[in-house]
């Protein structure tokens, strides 16, 4: 089944054509990169073009934060909630690791 507004999609870019709207686009006439995962090539493009990172790389950086809070801080009671902090994500950072 069509879309239902495909004949107006079609004479858009039918006008466009017409106008040179896709004339001298960057890339024109090369052939296009290659691609691992083809089925979701688009979300993974928006994902980094917005600074998307994988969870263990987000969780990773968040531990080397926590681990140099721990140095700097002298306080008994802040360096156990640091420590379990610590404790808790590295566990998380081995699931994520682990993941496909």
């Amino acid at each position: 089944m069509d879309h239902p507004l495909i004949d107006l999609i079609n004479a858009r870019i039918t006008a466009a054509e017409r106008d040179g709207a896709f004339d001298n686009l960057p890339g024109a006439g090369k052939p296009l990169p290659p691609c691992d995962d083809p089925e979701n090539a688009v979300l993974n493009r928006i994902l980094k073009d917005n600074g998307a990172v994988p969870e263990a790389v987000a969780i990773h950086r968040e531990l080397s934060r926590l681990r140099a809070e721990l140095l700097e801080t002298a306080d008994r009671s802040e360096r156990k909630r640091l420590m379990q902090d610590i404790a808790l994500l590295d566990a998380r950072f081995e699931i994520a690791r682990k993941r496909p």
